[in-house]
């Protein structure tokens, strides 16, 4: 007889584990299935071990330049890249095992194995044929695996995987994507890095760092596209000005290996051509959802473009199937994948969740410098009619920000200039990342500038800038 579950979700990344913790929590008898890694592509292969190498990078720069801090470094300085690696794959592997704990403390079955469902109610699980993350490990094998499973409620959280643009085919030497790009036997001496989005962005910042020449090429006008162009048009300057090159309205329309690496070619947006040699290329033009092999089609749940059609609860138009995350379409971010779930299952429970609202998940960029958004940007708040305040407080205003020896960078802040409403805040600089949370508080609590403006930000701090934006936006700006 098959094991029967409430609720049976398809994928342990992420959204996967977390709506699988969240379900067990509100009393529903929960499995989850997956075919190589608990955490998914964000643990293993992407958010954790990409942020562990970017740690290292950021040290070996301070390590060059320690007469700005008043401290003497003698002796050679040097990067060992198996160490670094080594380094990004245990801190994987360390989050990896506490996921495992997690779902064993909370009474989650896991399944091992593919997933397919084979009617609604139904999942066949066989075994994983082949692995698409190169794992450190062999495939886990669990008491759970091969066998026919039954479940009320299906959450399809299948994640994504590298965009392939044709002609131009990863082959894991010299064409990489984030999969080969993190754990490299050697560092290239010279890189192109194909897409600025967040992904190729962090590893052209990463890679300059080590000491390769990178060149970033973009088919847009703008790097960082999602971006505020005010922002994106700061960060550009900086990363120009550390030495990495940038080519906007640019595509790559062939590679062609060569006795040193690759030979790319590029056509700008007039139609000229150029050639651009390198050791390695890294293709990071997005990613596209994992939506095939696991019987959606013959359900008939509803895909476009690669990615599952879903209310703001998670639901298809087939009853009892549901999906999250990269597979349910952007923005495709871990805590987008996680916060999605929770809405899911509560809603299935019949908690009466809000809807995802998606104007109000926060955007990280971990470059150098860092770059972190929530909201509408200028651009976008114009163009939606709104009748807008913008405030702007540069970092170089800053005590804590000099005292780091980080005054590049910018805190801005659109306003609806009718309701006082806060509609986007836009960062780059220093430890922004962690910052923009608190902007992220304040668009759930629907504050307006009154409360902001009489909050008191602690001193010294970074934070202070956030307070000095909304205060510029209105005309009170204190240290500028």
């Amino acid at each position: 007889m098959a094991a029967a579950y409430d609720v049976l979700i398809i994928g342990g990344g992420p959204g996967g584990y977390v709506t699988a913790i969240r379900s067990a929590q509100l009393g529903f008898k929960t499995a989850v299935v997956e075919r190589e890694h608990l955490g998914g592509i964000c643990l293993n292969w992407g958010c954790i071990p990409t942020k562990a190498l970017l740690r290292s990078a950021e040290i070996y720069h301070y390590l060059q330049h320690p007469k700005d801090y008043g401290l003497i470094v003698e002796g050679k300085i040097g990067v060992d890249p198996a160490a670094v690696v080594k380094r990004s794959r245990g801190v994987s592997a360390q989050l990896n095992g506490g996921v495992g704990f997690l779902l064993k403390k909370n009474k989650v079955d896991v399944i091992w194995g593919e997933a397919t469902i084979t009617k609604v109610g139904e999942v066949s699980v066989t075994a994983t044929k082949k692995s698409i993350m190169q794992p450190q490990n062999p495939v886990p094998k669990g008491i759970l695996g091969e066998g026919t499973y039954q479940a009320k409620h299906i959450v399809v959280a299948t994640g994504a995987r590298p965009r392939i643009l044709p002609g131009i085919e990863p082959d894991g030497k010299n064409i990489w994507t984030y999969f080969e790009a993190m754990v490299p036997e050697s560092f290239p001496k010279s890189l192109i890095v194909m897409g600025s989005g967040a992904i190729g962005i962090e590893f052209a910042s990463f890679y300059h760092t080590m000491g390769a020449e990178v060149t970033v090429v973009e088919v847009l006008p703008q790097i960082m596209p999602v971006e505020d162009p005010e922002i994106a048009g700061l960060a550009r300057k900086q990363f120009e000005k550390q030495g990495i090159k940038i080519r906007t309205g640019t595509k790559v329309t062939k590679v062609e290996k060569t006795a040193s690496g690759l030979t790319a070619t590029l056509e700008d947006s007039k139609g000229a051509t150029s050639t651009l040699s390198a050791e390695k290329l890294i293709s990071a033009v997005g990613v596209t959802g994992n939506i095939e092999n696991i019987g959606l089609e013959k359900l008939g749940v509803k895909t476009e473009r690669g990615i599952v059609v879903v209310d703001g609860f998670g639901r298809t138009n087939v009853a009892g199937i549901y999906a999250i995350g990269d597979v349910a379409g952007p923005p495709m971010l871990a805590h987008k994948a996680e916060h999605e779930g929770v809405i899911c299952v509560e809603a299935i429970k019949g908690l009466h969740p809000h809807p995802m609202d998606k104007s109000m998940i926060p955007g990280c960029t971990y470059c150098q410098p860092q770059v972190a958004s929530v909201g509408l940007t200028e651009e976008k708040a114009k163009a939606a009619g709104y009748e807008i305040k913008v405030g702007r407080f540069p970092f170089v205003g800053n005590g804590k920000a000099i005292a780091l020896g980080e005054p590049d960078g910018l805190i801005k802040t659109i306003f609806d200039a009718k309701t006082g409403k806060l509609i986007g805040a836009h960062m780059i600089g220093a430890e922004v990342t962690e910052l923009i949370q608190g902007f992220v508080i304040a668009m759930n609590l629907e504050t307006t500038e009154e409360e902001l403006i009489h909050t008191v930000f602690p001193h010294p701090t970074l934070s202070e800038m956030m307070h000095e934006s909304v205060l510029d936006a209105y005309g009170r700006v204190i240290h500028m």
